[in-house]
Parts: C-alpha cells; structure tokens; sequence
C-alpha cells in the first residue's frame, strides 16, 4: 500500500494523541530531505519523523537512531530559531489528502506569541516540508525551494504566501453516502477498482482493489456493502496496522486487504509499521544516490577479472602444450642427419610413442638443421617458464575476484558512514585517486571505525564490523584474545565478536544469525557460520582489507532472520 490518504488520516490521528500539548526539544536533519523533531510529551520523548524524500516520503513515529552532520543545513538552523521550544497545539489532515499540519506556538525574542505551522505535504517526487506563518500564510523556508520555472502553478520560496497544491477534485470518500457511491460510477464502464481511485480522494489502487474482491459480483447492493465495510473502519479510527508478504512484494496497511494473499505481521501502532517498512529502505535509496559511482567501480573491477582469469586459464592450457615443442626439438635433434637447409618439413620416427608412429616437424627453410631444433626448445622454454607467473597471476586474480565480491555485498548493506570508508579504502588500495584534504592525516590518526553493537536475549554484547576497515579494527585490535570470533563459512560477510569467553547457545545462534545476514547468503537459509577464539585468527602478511585465516573452527547452520536482527538491535 502507498502512503496515501487513509494511511496519512492514521498516522495523524496516532501523532495527535501521542504529540498534541508535547514540546519540541530539538530538530535534526540527519540527511537531505528528512527531519527529526524530538518531542517531549506526557512525560516520554517521541522521535517524530518526517521526510519528503521523492520515492519514501512519510511522517511517523521512529525508533532508529541517526547520524546527524556536523554542521546542520540552514533550513534545520531556521526551524531551530522558530520551532525549538514550541508547544504543539494540534496535528491535522487536510481532508483526506496527504498533507498534514503540525501547528505550534512560542513566544519570539521580544516575548510575544507567535504561531507557526509545519505543513508535510507528501506527493512523491513532489513532496515538502514547509514552514509558515500562519498569521501571515508566508512562507519561511521550505526543505526544497520550488521556483515558477520548475512549477507553472506554484512557487515555494520564503517570502511567498502559501498556496495549496492544485486541488484534484475528488470526492471525501468519508462523507460519501450510497448516492455519492451509486452515481459517481459507471457499471457499464469496467474497471471498477481504477474507477473509485479516480472518484475518491485518498484512496491508493490496493484500496480500489480491496473493495471490488469485497464485492465479489459487482451490482449495486455489493459495491456499496465493500465500499462501507472498507470505509466505516477508517471513519472510526479502526485501524489494523499490518505488513503483508505476498508474491515476493511487501505491502503495509491500516486495512485488512484480503484480496493478498501470503503472510502477514501485525504490529501494535501504526508508526511501528511504518519504521518497520521503510527500516533500510530509504537508507539505502540514499546510498545509492551517494555512492553509484563506486558501486559502479566495484562491478567494472569484478568483471574486469572475471574476463582476466579466463584470458589467463587459456593461456595456461596453451602452455601445457609447450610439452610437444621439447619433443619436437629433441625428435629434430637425434633426426639431424635427415635435415638440410632449405627444407619446409621432415618425417621422423616418434620414438616417444609405443607404436613407432611417424610425424611429421614443421621446418623454416632459411634456417639451419640446428637452428630449427633450438627454436622450439626456445619455445618450450618461454612456456615452461610462464606457466609460474600465468598460476601466480591466476591466485592473485582469484583474491581480487574475492575481494571484490566481498565489497559488493558490503555495499549491499552499508550505511552512509560505512559508504566514506569503503571509498577511503579504496583510495589506499590504490583504485581511486586519492585527493588529500587539509586535516585528512589528522583525522584518519584519530579516527576510529564505529561498529555496530548489538546485544543477545541474554544480555551479552557482540559487534558486527560492516566494511574491511571496520573488520580488521573489529578483530585485530578490539577484540580480546579468547572472545569469540564468527564469519559465514566460505561466504562472503562481516566479522562478528562475541565479547565473552563463553558464550551461551543462544547467544552464538544470535551472533551467527547476524553473521548470515550481513552476508552474501543474506537471503538463503541454512547458512554455515563458523566461529571460534579470536587468537585463532591471523591476517596474513600482504593480506587485502578483511581479509584472514583461522583454524579450531565449530559451524553453526543459521536462517537470516530480519526480524530478530532489529530486535537484538533495539536491545542495545
């Protein structure tokens, strides 16, 4: 399901009871187009969410932690001056569309009462937050400015009134009424799902979907059973927050949608359902925006090799041939006699073969008897003598192949923090030029890789490094001798510390559920992880980033469980 009106109507009303009468401590903008308010109210401090990002717009309570720049983008640093301290009178929809209204009220450096009003419009590549006057209908600032050339209707720009987006002329399906219903549609026209999105505002095409498998055989009486028994809900502010998985696809809703089939999670608020979707989802949007450029290095270099280890098997299978050059020369040398100067060709008896069969050896004319013998023990010696550097350079293209797969799947998984290091990396790998900034040596001397902790049902911590630079911190410098070290066997993944000595079962089956899933077998189940003390674990001299060897191995088989993952996440 989109986040569309129904959903905005729920989410509101959960924000309006959680946050009405709440004050807002401070504002963050971790990222380009998302805020975080942290609210204060009824004695418990909410994290409010709300993003106009083009693909995951949304507004909702969250449980995730995130990192916020150094020095915070203007438009937070405006919301800071005008909202920090504010007291939230009411959180409203604008009918059923997906705008919500956060109105607030403080008091300016002079002591009087001002009133502002945060509006999150949430329309795709459209979406905005903006901020108003709401004595004035001015605009402030906006986290996207909309200039007239980029929008013929409307401009967001500080200093312009407010005006709303271009109205859709659509129905409130909530104050709609059997007539409404009856004669809006068309039982002649078809399409009966894709006609009631186009008659009703706020209504997404699962919900069109929804009430046509409700209605069974569409006729009069059925469509208006469905359409009510959908809408009667909502009115009502019955909601059933759930995920469901159905066909590969994930869908989330605050209406039973049994036109799905598949499985399903409930959730207890709407805002956890919300985390629990889009947990990653946007993260990863970012990522890819952020670091396409590298994502598209590391599969140029991945195939690059992949093409140089078959070039480089050919040329071994050729050289395996060299063999029937020293036979040639040698057969050459003991025929000398049959050979003179000028000749193109000699028949010989092969002596190497049991049966005594004749061949015949390939002569150049201009050389001598003598000169054509050394010319293929010449041969046979250049192969002879390539065949070390072709297996040299076919183990050091298969490390590269490893490698390279290993950064692909961490990419898979990585943060926007865990992207700067894998670029870092790269840099001192010699892949990507490096560009030295002033202060970069002094950072990188202080600098620290962040690990992400988590902590087992039976209270004991264990890390997860995410990237190389992270792993070989993780388990060449922090970890203990006898803590306990697991990797997927065989597999490209992350390095994981248990810090105890001893771990209990249950904490090595969630340390090594977390181990599949920041693995290249992420999405398999039954996946061997191997664990064991870390002082069986040794880099190699000359080893790539992550990589190490280790012995006195116990395999666990784990199934990734995402689930389980943000749990044990949460518990830290």
């Amino acid at each position: 399901m989109s986040f569309d009106g129904m959903m905005t109507r729920a989410v509101v009303k959960e924000l309006n009871d959680s946050l009405a009468t709440g004050r807002i401590n401070k504002i963050y903008q971790p990222f380009k187009t998302e805020l975080i308010l942290s609210v204060r109210s009824k004695g418990k401090t909410n994290s409010l969410l709300l993003s106009a990002n083009a693909q995951f717009a949304r507004a909702h309570l969250t449980r995730e932690k995130y990192s916020n720049p150094a020095t915070p983008p203007m438009f937070c640093m405006l919301l800071r001056k005008h909202l920090e301290g504010a007291i939230i009178e009411r959180i409203e929809q604008f009918g059923t569309e997906r705008m919500i209204f956060i109105d607030c009220h403080s008091k300016d450096e002079l002591g009087d009462e001002t009133k502002k009003r945060l509006i999150v419009e949430i329309m795709g590549k459209h979406s905005n937050i903006i901020l108003i006057d709401r004595q004035t209908d001015m605009i402030l600032d906006s986290i996207k400015h909309i200039s007239l050339s980029q929008s013929s209707y409307r401009s967001v720009l500080p200093g312009q009134s407010y005006k709303f987006p271009p109205p859709q002329e659509k129905k409130n399906p909530l104050e709609a009424t059997e007539m409404t219903l009856l004669e809006g549609v068309d039982f002649n026209a078809g399409k009966m799902d894709q006609q009631l999105v186009t008659l009703f505002a706020g209504f997404s095409p699962l919900i069109g979907k929804e009430i046509i498998h409700r209605a069974h055989l569409v006729n009069r009486q059925s469509l208006m059973d469905a359409f009510f028994s959908v809408v009667n809900p909502i009115k009502s502010d019955q909601y059933s927050p759930k995920i469901i998985f159905s066909k590969n696809k994930e869908y989330f809703s605050v209406v039973e949608l049994n036109h799905l089939t598949g499985t399903e999670k409930e959730f207890e608020t709407v805002s956890e359902m919300l985390d629990r979707y889009f947990y990653g989802k946007a993260e990863r949007d970012r990522v890819k925006q952020q670091a396409h450029d590298l994502e598209k290095l590391l599969m140029n270099e991945y195939q690059k090799n992949k093409k140089k280890i078959k070039k480089l098997e050919k040329t071994l299978v050729q050289a395996d041939k060299a063999a029937d050059d020293q036979k040639k020369g040698e057969l050459l040398t003991a025929h000398m006699h049959l050979v003179k100067k000028g000749d193109t060709s000699v028949d010989v008896v092969d002596y190497y073969d049991p049966d005594g069969k004749i061949i015949t050896i390939d002569l150049l004319p201009l050389k001598t008897p003598s000169e054509n013998a050394q010319l293929y023990f010449k041969r046979y010696n250049k192969a002879k003598n390539s065949v070390a550097i072709v297996k040299a350079q076919i183990e050091e293209t298969k490390s590269e192949i490893v490698y390279f797969e290993q950064l692909i799947q961490q990419m898979e998984s990585a943060s926007p923090a865990d992207i700067d290091e894998i670029r870092e990396e790269l840099m001192e790998e010699g892949y990507i030029r490096k560009r030295q900034q002033k202060g970069d040596k002094k950072k990188k001397k202080d600098h620290k890789p962040q690990l992400e902790r988590y902590v087992s049902s039976n209270e004991i911590e264990f890390f997860v490094g995410k990237n190389n630079k992270q792993n070989d911190y993780l388990t060449n410098r922090f970890a203990r001798q006898d803590e306990v070290w697991l990797h997927t066997k065989d597999i490209p993944g992350s390095h994981v510390v248990i810090r105890s000595t001893e771990p209990d079962e249950l904490t090595l089956q969630e340390a090594a559920t977390v181990a599949a899933f920041y693995s290249k077998a992420k999405l398999s189940s039954s996946v061997p992880v191997d664990y064991t003390k870390i002082r069986h674990v040794k880099k190699p001299n000359g080893a790539k980033p992550g990589y190490v060897i280790y012995d006195n191995q116990t395999t666990l088989y784990v199934t990734p469980n995402e689930d389980l993952i943000l749990s044990l996440r949460s518990r830290s």
